[in-house]
């Protein structure tokens, strides 16, 4: 099969990153199911491994997002078979779905969305399995912080896991949505997502937040810059609220939280299949009922570009955008160009 890969980490400046090779086929291991990608969108994650990590095989395939049609299956595998349309995030510790087949365990797979084509499904299974968690594991919303406000704080509301959690946090919670962007189209696109309020994360949040008059927030989702933040999220907050981030601060300094008592959860979507937990099934059902609420018109999809068939030199401008850090929603890329 073709696949995109790298041979070396580095940055971008390197013309060359990504090159095309031949790879063998996937076979499917117990219980998966052997993708055709049709078509895929880039992530943080996507860049951050490139940037560092050197492929254990001399060659890595990356991608954590895909939409396709499954070909094969496990003996053991029972939710899937040829000729169904699917979408999942797969794991990090498996070749990814920068190719023309994947092999992922379908417990982490969910039914794609018959309202949508496949680029338009490939923008959203990472972000939204990392929003549901943080929302619904991490935070608990349906457990309120008492006297603290029903509202909830995201930082960062215009990049992928923004672009999702709002929309997750208006249709399925009672919360007030604060949504921070800093450029007049982030702050359109936010508010058509259904943000309630928007704030600028370039200047002090704790009193752009309070100006509102809702009351301390209970919840602050913290997508990007918790280590720049993190001092006017305590201030802001109520006591026993809970903070769930998702970036990667070199340090930080949690002593602070101490005299409110706040919580801090991580929220990392790969830790299921990476550590092979006993609710890893969770991914691929939740993902089966954002289907239903995609094609009930309730949850729309967050691609902003398509990028066209993927080819290393598209794949090269997708991380580009992804790094240049003023992408809105998400950039995908289709069915790789085998040419």
């Amino acid at each position: 099969m073709h696949a995109i890969g790298y041979r070396h980490p580095g940055p971008l400046t390197n013309p060359v990153i990504f090159e095309a090779a031949e790879r063998p086929d996937p076979r499917p291991e117990e219980h998966d199911v052997v993708v055709r990608v049709e078509a895929v969108s880039v992530n943080p994650a996507d860049a951050k491994i490139r940037a560092s990590a050197v492929p254990a095989e001399g060659f890595r395939v990356l991608g954590y997002d895909a939409a396709g049609v499954v070909v094969a299956t496990g003996p053991a595998a029972s939710r899937f078979r040829p000729g169904d349309r699917v979408w999942y995030a797969g794991a990090i510790d498996r070749p990814g779905s920068n190719a023309e087949l994947q092999a992922v365990d379908e417990r982490l797979v969910g039914r794609m969305p018959s309202s949508l084509g496949f680029a338009e499904a490939a923008a959203l299974p990472l972000t939204t399995i990392t929003a549901w968690e943080a929302l619904f594991d991490r935070f608990d919303v349906a457990r309120p912080v008492p006297g603290a406000a029903r509202s909830i704080v995201v930082i960062g509301g215009a990049g992928g896991v923004g672009s999702i959690a709002i929309q997750l946090a208006r249709r399925l919670t009672d919360l007030t949505v604060i949504a921070t962007a800093s450029r007049d189209e982030s702050r359109r696109w936010v508010t058509e997502l259904g943000a309630h309020h928007v704030v600028d994360h370039r200047e002090p949040l704790a009193a752009q937040i309070s100006e509102l008059g809702l009351g301390a927030p209970g919840f602050v989702l913290s997508t990007q810059g918790t280590d720049t933040h993190l001092g006017e999220i305590i201030k802001v907050m109520a006591p026993q609220g809970r903070i769930v981030l998702i970036d990667d601060p070199k340090s930080l300094d949690v002593v602070p939280l101490k005299s409110k008592s706040l919580s801090l959860h991580w929220e990392f979507m790969f830790t299921r299949s990476l550590h092979a937990t006993s609710d890893r099934a969770a991914q691929g059902h939740l993902l089966d009922e954002v289907a239903d609420m995609v094609d009930a018109g309730t949850i729309r999809s967050t691609m902003t570009r398509n990028l066209g068939p993927m080819t290393p030199e598209t794949l090269r401008e997708a991380h580009a955008a992804i790094e240049s850090g003023t992408t809105i929603g998400k950039v995908v890329l289709e069915r790789i160009d085998p040419s």
